[in-house]
């Protein structure tokens, strides 16, 4: 197949690439809106006639959506490029794709809940966003469906990996950098390493796509206070003091739910995935940032 990933230099695309070197099958067109090295291709994914150009032009047979705009309080300022990024872009990714018969992965997020249930997130559940960012990445997901009957959402949460800015780097550095840290302990969810998730990714290429909406993320659950003491714990850092706060405490411009576990079982039973646990993957990632 000739598959096209976006968003080919964030922390999934990146790891996307790493994997691709195991599935010589298939041709993979690395796209982002700049390419930074040789091998990809820059493709403005907002651009209608850009993505249907270039589906055409290397006959793609399915995309895997990477890109997004995930800088969930930035979003509440940058609302129309997050809608063109996060809603209208997968919509177009998927119209040029179904034009050949095609399927779409559309990555998407635990924001497009509220956080105020007590036990893990099913696919069914009603959906509740209370962000712009949950919002914007809850109707990409509509869209996408509606304009690709092939199209596969896997909702995460929680992403990290060596690549780019996520929270495992930031904590790594304020560890090294502060003697005190306060950091949120009544938000749960499950950290996730970008490569479990893109292993999950290419099962499914392989299997073969299911349409339909899934969850993924790492085994277990946690808080964010208990995901810094392990980071800190795994890297050697012991100078640097972490201290629980309330998340009234630690205001933002955009709510996070309170609780974010995702229920992997539909993904698990159809792809046959076995899902690690998330301190293994996480001290996999600190041994390589070290």
């Amino acid at each position: 197949m000739n598959i096209l990933i976006t968003g080919c230099n964030g922390q999934l695309g990146n790891e996307m690439q790493l994997l691709e070197r195991q599935h010589k099958d298939h041709t993979f067109f690395n796209t982002d809106v700049t390419a930074l090295s040789e091998g990809q291709a820059s493709l403005d994914i907002t651009d209608a006639e850009a993505i249907r150009c270039f589906v055409q032009e290397h006959k793609i047979d399915g995309i895997v959506n990477c890109a997004a705009y995930t800088a969930v309080d930035r979003a509440e300022q940058a609302q129309e490029l997050c809608h063109k990024l996060n809603a209208v872009a997968p919509e177009l990714l998927a119209q040029a794709v179904s034009e050949r018969g095609g399927w779409l992965i559309q990555i998407s997020t635990d924001y497009v809940f509220d956080g105020t249930a007590h036990t893990p997130y099913t696919e069914e559940q009603p959906t509740c966003p209370n962000s712009t960012y949950g919002r914007t990445k809850l109707e990409g997901e509509q869209r996408a469906l509606q304009a690709c009957k092939r199209t596969m959402i896997i909702r995460t949460a929680w992403l990290y990996s060596i690549y780019g800015n996520n929270f495992v780097k930031t904590m790594l550095r304020l560890g090294r950098e502060r003697s005190e840290l306060g950091v949120i302990f009544d938000q749960i969810g499950t950290p996730t390493y970008a490569r479990d998730l893109a292993v999950a990714i290419f099962a499914a290429i392989e299997k073969g796509v299911v349409p339909g909406v899934y969850h993924f993320s790492d085994e277990g659950v946690i808080s964010w206070y208990d995901f810094t003491k392990a980071i800190h714990r795994l890297a050697g850092i012991n100078t640097c003091h972490v201290k629980p706060l309330h998340t009234a405490e630690y205001p933002t411009p955009a709510a996070r739910p309170h609780y974010s576990v995702l229920d992997k079982t539909k993904i698990k039973q159809t792809y046959g995935l076995e899902v690690p646990y998330w301190e293994e993957s996480l001290a996999d990632c600190v041994a390589q940032l070290l």
